[in-house]
């Protein structure tokens, strides 16, 4: 691992090594705050579970958005730079929500005040999230192809261990510091990131980093072919691939100038405006995305993971309330339930790529929702309080519960990202495969809505949990659903990338 970390040095530069893996653990370590968030929610603001879900369901769609972040900063430069720019912008964003309510406490006392500035968090949050996987994948464009696995792979372990420190500590600083404290605290990590944007240097569109995108990036966008959002690595090397054999055919519009160019779209002109430039390229990518995405092959398959998520109601923060109120869980035992659920993520990819990538997705898939229903079954025990009875503690059950659904969950996410990857047309696999993620996410943010109103409906509310069972075999039963809609993903796909 260190000589990976030398030869990415090598590569690509310290500062910016140090950039993209200070982002991605911070993401992971967004855990620590918002596990006091949680908190914050229930304990001083005195917020029912489905109050307290739909605060958080409104504040993480910022996520469910991502491809216009990556459309917005592929078409509009600002002072003819595309990531760095962006990049500040959201780190800002990300940095000053957390200082106001650190600092104000009458911010942190106003449900809307709250979720206003928590909702900006994560429009940051998920705005740098787009930004530096399109740094990541220009930078192995232009540098060495060959890295795009390694460099993909030091992402996601900056991920993971920003999210084992981020549970580890959340919990500890939640039994001996302020929350007011604990969010000034993690204000740290944006204001270091806003730091290390400046250490990292951008050539203008122009300059010798990007002239090859430049010259190119044009006729790519106006025609949706923003190719620099991916999130997964197998994805990169794909756009790789693509950019190359888009290059091959477009030899003759990288030698002129935009107002010559005679591609899908018409010839902006010389006589207009760049705004007007910007207006145009917005268009033609926005036009071109839908056109794609439209497409049977890619809205049928798109359409079941959507409705997976939306057909089963998310009871994840009834779940919380009832852990902590009735069954007295401290908050540092919740936060080893996220380190444990952190390894059995880490444990479901693993057996993902060892023994199922070769089943057909069908399969995959149904098996997936079979074993979510199975460890539904772990909750069923737990509210019912029949592990008593046997002599199984709660914490016990909590634990396994958390590490085994992980794992599975993970069974379906995996699939999710290979899946995406077959679909998307060569051109505009970033913007697309964003675009999935986000509809991915849209999914998980509506399934948290019906969860709310499953427990608004079934009066389940702080220290009133006689209606939780039936919650939760309803959202035993909604599981299977997903599987009688499995005739929407292809017949022949399997689980790995062809």
């Amino acid at each position: 691992m260190i000589q990976c970390i030398k030869q990415l040095k090598t590569a690509f530069g310290l500062a910016f090594l140090w950039l993209v893996c200070l982002i991605y653990f911070t993401q992971g370590f967004r855990s620590f705050v918002w596990t006091a968030v949680s908190y914050q929610l229930k304990d001083r603001l005195k917020l029912s579970p489905s109050v307290s879900q739909f605060v958080f369901s409104v504040s993480f769609f910022p996520w469910s958005i991502k491809p216009i972040y990556g459309i917005l900063s592929d078409c509009i430069p600002i002072k003819g730079k595309k990531r760095i720019p962006y990049l500040v912008i959201s780190t800002v964003m990300s940095l000053v929500p957390w200082l106001i309510l650190g600092i104000n406490a009458s911010t942190r006392s106003s449900i809307w005040h709250l979720m206003i500035l928590l909702t900006l968090q994560n429009l940051g949050s998920a705005m740098a999230d787009v930004v530096v996987d399109a740094m990541i994948a220009e930078a192995v464009r232009f540098e060495k192809a060959s890295f795009a696995g390694d460099l993909q792979s030091l992402s996601w372990l900056s991920m993971a261990f920003g999210g084992v420190c981020g549970s580890l500590l959340g919990g500890y600083a939640l039994t001996n510091l302020e929350i007011d404290i604990i969010f000034l605290l993690f204000s740290i990590l944006p204001a270091i990131q806003l730091f290390s944007c400046g250490l990292v240097e951008e050539s203008s569109m122009g300059g010798e980093v990007l002239s090859d995108f430049s010259i190119s990036s044009d006729s790519h966008h106006l025609n949706g072919k923003a190719n620099d959002l991916d999130e997964d690595g197998s994805l990169e090397k794909k756009s790789n691939v693509s950019a190359r054999k888009r290059k091959k055919g477009q030899k003759k519009s990288k030698k002129t100038q935009l107002t010559g160019r005679k591609a899908q779209t018409p010839s902006p002109g010389k006589g207009k405006s760049l705004p007007l430039l910007w207006f145009q390229s917005l268009k033609y990518a926005t036009y071109n995305l839908c056109r794609a995405f439209k497409q049977p092959m890619i809205l049928r398959p798109m359409a079941w993971f959507f409705l997976a998520h939306v057909t089963v109601p998310n009871l994840s923060t009834v779940m919380f309330y009832y852990q902590t109120e009735f069954l007295k869980l401290e908050a540092s035992f919740l936060g080893t339930v996220r380190v444990i659920g952190w390894l059995g993520l880490m444990l479901g990819t693993f057996t993902y790529n060892q023994y199922l990538k070769k089943m057909k997705l069908r399969r995959i898939l149904a098996l997936t929702h079979i074993g979510l229903a199975f460890l539904n079954l772990f909750d069923v025990i737990l509210v019912s309080r029949i592990n008593v009875a046997f002599g199984v503690s709660d914490k016990t059950l909590v634990l396994c519960g958390s590490a085994l659904s992980d794992a599975v969950n993970q069974f379906k996410f995996m699939p999710f990202l290979i899946l995406s990857g077959q679909l998307c047309p060569p051109g505009i696999e970033g913007t697309l495969f964003a675009l999935f993620m986000s509809i991915n996410n849209f999914g998980s943010t509506v399934g948290s809505f019906v969860g709310a109103g499953l427990a608004s409906i079934l009066n389940i509310s702080s220290g009133s949990f006689d209606n939780l069972l039936l919650g939760i075999n309803i959202q035993l039963f909604c599981t299977f659903i997903p599987v009688v809609l499995l005739f929407l993903i292809p017949k022949e796909a399997t689980g790995i990338a062809s």
